[in-house]
């Protein structure tokens, strides 16, 4: 790899005027800036982007981490996100951490390391903020956010989005509702299934124990624990489903489809999070939306407005969720809808 001297000594300048050039730090003639310009493309000399952050007090990077890029929820949020900060003119460095808070440590300190301008983080430990704060380093927390940390905060409002799913089920005349949860200790699916349990005591109906499973947010655990609730004996059986998110959802719809469960007739089922492919199963996917493309769009502008002015007030926004309705969900046998199946629902907890 060419050094910026080796392009000082093609264009027979010095490297400080070559410096100058590239940086625009200082009046040059235009004979010497022909000259560097074209030996930094004879050469293919590429600045060092640590020299310039060292020099500007920035890297032009975003940095963002997110708990599963094979989850289609977060490759979408990440889409918008990257958007509007290429838009913006940042390039954003994408992390996995598998869900496994050691994984997520060792990327944040990798992403401190690399100076990055700012951070998005759709998970974050007490300790890891409290870290955040002593490197005073602008963050956004997308989706999963502690309300303790005094950092900005960008998340849908899960318990509005399961209050609308199981109103919908409900109002469909379905009485034996069941949910599939994620992971216990993921706060974003137990706010999920609060809402759902409130919609369904307004409506005098109880959610039992052994018809609210917990599962992974994968389509494998969506299929074993609709599995196991379609074992129940008949009369134990739901007649509709929450799931938490749209893969466990498809996974309960092949579920359905191996046992000979008709959906809708038999079991409605909704999802959450309204990725692309729930217009796309058989049958299409009623779900919770979240609009995830313009979420990383809010949550990369939040960012951008903290590293402009690093003094504003703590950000905090609440996005509302709607219910599409699709084939997945529709009135129990024998019972009318109170809902046309092609309505929008917007948040009306």
């Amino acid at each position: 790899m060419a050094t910026i001297k080796q392009v000082a000594l093609a264009a027979g300048v010095s490297f400080t005027t070559v410096s100058h050039v590239l940086n625009n730090t200082r009046p040059v003639s235009d004979e010497a800036r022909r000259a560097v310009l074209a030996a930094v493309e004879q050469l293919h000399y590429v600045p060092s982007a640590l020299a310039r952050s060292l020099r500007c007090r920035s890297t032009g990077t975003i940095g963002l981490i997110i708990p599963n890029n094979t989850n289609p929820y977060f490759s979408e949020v990440a889409r918008g996100i990257e958007d509007s900060c290429y838009a913006a003119g940042y390039s954003v460095i994408l992390c996995n951490s598998d869900d496994d808070p050691v994984k997520q440590r060792e990327y944040l300190n990798v992403l401190l390391t690399k100076r990055c301008d700012g951070l998005i983080l759709s998970a974050l430990a007490d300790s890891d903020g409290e870290l955040l704060r002593k490197m005073k380093v602008p963050a956004v927390l997308l989706d999963r956010a502690p309300s303790d940390l005094s950092i900005d905060a960008v998340a849908v409002d899960n318990r509005a989005g399961g209050v609308l799913a199981a109103r919908h089920l409900l109002d469909l005349g379905r009485r034996r509702l069941a949910c599939i949860a994620g992971p216990r200790e993921v706060s974003i699916s137990n706010e999920r299934i609060d809402g759902a349990r409130s919609a369904m005591a307004d409506a005098g109906v109880a959610l039992a124990d052994a018809l609210c499973l917990y599962s992974d947010f994968t389509s494998a655990g969506g299929y074993a624990a609709a599995l196991d609730l379609l074992a129940l004996p008949k009369g134990q059986r739901p007649d509709a489903l929450f799931c938490c998110n749209d893969l466990m959802a498809f996974g309960a719809l092949r579920a359905a489809a191996e046992r000979g469960v008709a959906v809708p007739g038999d079991l409605a089922v909704v999802g959450f999070d309204d990725i692309d492919l729930a217009s796309f199963v058989h049958p299409a996917l009623s779900s919770v939306a979240q609009n995830t493309r313009e979420l990383g769009h809010i949550t990369a502008a939040c960012l951008l407005a903290r590293i402009a002015e690093p003094g504003l007030p703590r950000q905090q926004r609440s996005i509302a969720p709607v219910l599409h309705v699709r084939g997945s969900s529709a009135a129990a046998p024998g019972r009318s809808s109170f809902l046309p199946p092609t309505e929008l629902m917007g948040m009306t907890p």
